[in-house]
């Protein structure tokens, strides 16, 4: 027995059956959540809406989950070793020789000696890099044509490169200030509010520039107004290691004294800080699930903490020094130092990550950074002498979402997606650790009464605070010391006079609720003729 198709053929039970769990497996994985309870509800209009939108859920992770299955065009794989082999042995030449044309174009070297080192930037698509040259130069390459859209020298150092919402902008942090270029090189900003920048990163939820200079300041610039939305001092030291959670939008930052401080727009403090180092932390990278950090140190370890459990020990620790660090979207990690490149993979899905390739570029180019392009198996290497770019199979996502990131949008749905994400876009206020919070209802908190004591040194301390200010010098005649003294005692007065005022209406509320009690206790009725009545209103 079997289930008729549409071209007349008769599947077999079995496999329909087989179909039907897979497809209810990629529908879990669709679905927002579990489905709500609306038993409990009693508003019979709000519980049929709800149901509603429930089942409205449901329809779009079952054809989301049937497109998977059926219309997906590629699927992702790794290299295979046989027998004795080793893959992190196998060199590029040998994966250029098996591979299609297309992808053996995505290996190449671009040699510049006089300009670099180099930093990378890929958009979000992979369409697009944006290279920075340390002697000023800046170039827009388009990687699907491989073709130089536009090249400019600026004629001073440049620090970090990074495009902002889409390729029609990105930033450059320069000697003295980060500017804003189009992709024709027009200068259209400088943000001097910045100073000399190391490193900038783009949060592409909430439309903000953050940066962080020579000073240790962390700034935050939305660049749809234009507007500094914050400006933090992080006392930690200067620090040219920065990194984003795609996850959440925090900003992490590594430090000279093996810290690593988490950021957000709407907190002067660090909403986290962790050791991880006994010595300066030299790299770091997020995984895309930003539930998983990588880091490395001066004392040639890295390390694997895992952010949802916030214990002392790393997942794992593996030897070896790093300058950079990045994570591909199927989780590969890439780590340098020197002229070596090494590509770490967890081949078990348990988090644990062994030697799956490695890469070494020509003697005494020395790496500035790597970076995995978007939606390609393709690594970009920028170095002292240029940039190179070489294929690793299996980091790049197989599959794009083109409503997430279209690598051949035309100009028309470029201009679409813009005007959708700037109505998508999120608020600074929506920046934490843990943003599954947001859309929960606070749990409301009773205040704890401040003990005598406590209000007495509050008292003490903003009298303290005050003492020390000088009342401002007036004119002959009005300055005498006797009234300079009497100015003193009004500021301390003035001090004392919000905690001395919630004091008496302490004072006159504890007298009302014993007034209450007083006229709540019911009399004799010999004695109820001599009670005080109430006067008529």
């Amino acid at each position: 027995m079997g289930v008729k198709q549409d071209d007349g053929s008769i599947m077999p039970t079995s496999e329909q059956e087989k179909i039907s769990d897979e497809l209810d497996i990629r529908v879990k994985k669709f679905l927002r959540g579990e489905k709500t309870n609306l038993e409990g509800l009693q508003d019979k209009k709000l519980k049929g809406q709800l149901a509603v939108r429930e089942e409205l859920f449901g329809k779009s992770a079952q054809a989301a989950a049937k497109a998977e299955k059926w219309l997906l065009p590629s699927e992702g794989g790794y290299l295979e070793a046989e027998g004795i082999e080793k893959t992190w042995r196998i060199k590029q030449e040998s994966i250029a020789r098996e591979v299609d044309i297309l992808s053996a174009r995505s290996q190449y070297d671009i040699v510049l000696p006089d300009l670099g080192p180099y930093t990378l930037d890929f958009t979000s698509s992979g369409r697009y890099m944006a290279a920075g040259g340390r002697k000023g130069h800046l170039a827009i390459l388009d990687m699907k044509n491989m073709s130089l859209v536009k090249e400019i020298q600026v004629r001073e150092t440049v620090r970090d490169v990074v495009f902002l919402h889409n390729e029609l902008f990105f930033a450059a942090a320069q000697k003295k200030y980060p500017y804003i270029y189009n992709r024709d090189g027009t200068e259209l900003h400088c943000l001097k509010e910045h100073g000399a920048v190391l490193r900038l990163q783009f949060l592409k939820n909430h439309f903000l520039l953050a940066s962080i200079n020579k000073s240790g300041q962390l700034r935050y610039q939305d660049v749809t107004m234009g507007g500094m939305v914050a400006n933090y001092r992080t006392g930690l030291g200067r620090t040219d290691v920065m990194q984003v959670n795609p996850y959440n939008g925090v900003v992490a930052l590594g430090h000279s004294l093996g810290t690593v401080s988490m950021w957000k727009p709407t907190s002067s403090a660090a909403i986290l800080k962790r050791l991880c180092h006994k010595g300066p932390i030299t790299a770091m990278a997020f995984h895309p699930n930003g539930h998983l950090m990588a880091t490395a140190g001066k004392e040639k370890k890295i390390m694997l903490w895992d952010l949802r459990n916030l214990k002392d020990e790393p997942l794992q620790t593996l030897p070896g020094n790093a300058d950079t660090l990045d994570f591909s979207q199927k989780g590969l990690l890439a780590r340098s130092t020197s002229s070596f490149v090494q590509i770490l993979r967890d081949s078990s899905g348990t988090q644990n990550y062994n030697n799956y390739m490695t890469h070494k570029i020509i003697k005494g180019y020395q790496v500035e950074k790597v970076l995995f392009r978007p939606y390609e198996d393709v690594l970009g290497i920028g170095h002292s002498m240029g940039w190179s770019s070489i294929l690793i199979p299996g980091s790049g996502e197989p599959n794009f979402d083109s409503w997430v990131a279209n690598p051949f949008e035309t100009s028309k749905q470029r201009r679409e997606r813009e005007v959708h994400s700037l109505l998508d876009k999120l608020p600074p206020e929506t920046i934490m650790l843990n943003p599954t919070k947001i859309g929960t209802v606070k749990p409301q908190r009773r205040k704890e009464k401040k003990t005598k004591e406590e209000k007495e040194a509050d008292m003490e301390a903003a009298v303290e605070a005050v003492k020390g200010i000088e009342p401002k010098k007036k004119t002959k005649g009005r300055n005498k010391p006797s009234k300079r003294t009497k100015k003193k005692q009004e500021i301390v007065a003035n001090a004392k006079r919000p905690f001395l005022e919630q004091q008496k209406k302490e004072e006159e509320q504890v007298a009302r609720k014993k007034q209450k009690v007083i006229e709540q206790v019911e009399l004799p009725t010999s004695l109820q003729r001599f009670s005080r009545k109430k006067s008529a209103t």
